[in-house]
């Protein structure tokens, strides 16, 4: 019997710890498209005081959604941007603008709507005053427009906000047609991720607005203090592939000194990560490889240039300027033709090459980028090259 209950309780608490890793990698689930979602709501109790005692984060649930409301650690880091579904191409600002004029129309509209409808709103919504003057524009005369706002439904698709009924998205893009769809509520309803709400910022200016958008209230005892820097550390272990010692404050690295121990374990233990921790940081490496939305090394021409320009990177001395980061892909292009797409020999491939090669490696925080150069971060040394030794000959 003690056998029995022994492998109960290891099913459960494996049931579990996918339960936890399904709402790291995707934090909106839906009932009918998330096979994680039964075992989401099945341990929605454990979840929820885990998530809440740890990381300050709210765990909605219901009978439809699975909402993991996330805040990070820092709105300093832009390696993780929106993208084209289909492109994978970064979100600029005008996308961003009219993802939340998207929302705001439907948040105010029926419960379907057309890709024309909702273009028209967010044409109206874009001709505010505001916005004009901060220079975004939309008016849906050029193609470039409709492509925009195209990426922006694709986006909402993803998520779940929007269901497709009928019609075709590239139609609309060729004006030659339209596309229906369902607005799911429940799911729109879960999306904000903020303290306060955006209507209720006064302030001036991007910077003093987000920080009024995602402040928190202030602690105000010790007890408090504390619990405000583990939820901190705790996200950005589960957020970041690193985090830094020199990158924390002073109160974070003394209670860090402290408490590491006590709070990779409880990590480990929800989620199945693993703590790798050196003389510079810490990182919770995942066995199974299938957390992170960014993998390295991969297969590919891009993949394969990504990691020889950072074993490059992880034996220079200093800073390297771009210039000389895509003088080096240029020949490596030449040395790896037999196995690099063909368009990688054309002049200014290197440009396009070394740029996703850089935005990789700075969302996986193995380097960092000032103006013109690049520099190595510690966790980069993992892909040095150094020349082998033999123990033991003389």
């Amino acid at each position: 019997m003690s056998a029995l209950a022994d492998a109960l309780a290891e099913s459960r608490a494996d049931e579990r710890r996918r339960a936890a890793r399904a709402l790291l990698k995707r934090p909106l689930l839906r009932a009918t498209e998330d096979d994680a979602f039964p075992s989401v709501r099945r341990h929605a109790p454990e979840l929820r005081e885990w998530f809440e005692r740890n990381t300050g984060w709210r765990l909605h649930i219901d009978s439809e959604v699975a909402r993991l409301v996330k805040q990070p650690a820092t709105t300093e880091d832009a390696t993780h941007p929106a993208r084209d579904t289909r492109s994978k191409q970064p979100f600029g600002r005008r996308r961003y603008v009219l993802t939340c004029l998207a929302l705001a129309a439907l948040d105010r509209g029926d419960a379907q709507i057309t890709l024309g409808k909702l273009a028209e709103q967010v044409v109206l919504g874009a001709a505010d005053p505001e916005i004009t003057a901060a220079g975004v524009t939309f008016t849906l005369e050029r193609r470039e427009e409709r492509t925009d706002l195209v990426a922006v439904v694709r986006l909402l698709l993803g998520l779940g906000v929007l269901s497709r009924v009928a019609g075709d998205e590239d139609a609309f893009v060729a004006d030659t047609g339209d596309a229906l769809y369902d607005v799911e509520r429940r799911v729109l309803a879960t999306l904000l991720a903020t303290p306060r709400g955006p209507s209720t910022i006064s302030a001036d200016g991007f910077e003093q607005r987000l920080a009024e958008l995602t402040a928190e209230i202030p602690p105000t005892t010790d007890d408090l203090r504390n619990q405000r820097i583990r939820h901190r550390l705790t996200r950005r272990l589960l957020d970041e592939p690193v985090l830094y010692y020199a990158e924390l404050a002073e109160d974070e690295r003394t209670y860090l000194a402290g408490q590491r121990t006590a709070i990779v374990r409880r990590i480990s233990e929800l989620t199945g990560l693993v703590a790798e921790v050196r003389a510079e940081g810490i990182a919770m490496v995942d066995p199974a490889d299938d957390l992170s939305d960014i993998r390295m090394p991969e297969t590919g021409t891009e993949g394969h240039a990504t990691l020889l320009l950072a074993e490059f990177l992880a034996a220079a001395d200093g800073p390297v300027p771009i210039a000389r980061l895509r003088e080096q892909l240029r020949k490596l292009a030449v040395a790896h033709k037999s196995y690099w797409r063909r368009s990688a020999l054309e002049p200014g491939a290197e440009v396009e090459l070394t740029e996703t090669a850089l935005t990789k490696l700075a969302a996986l925080r193995l380097v960092t980028r000032t103006g013109d150069e690049a520099r190595a971060l510690p966790a980069l040394a993992r892909y040095a090259v150094t020349e082998p030794s033999i123990q033991g000959q003389s």
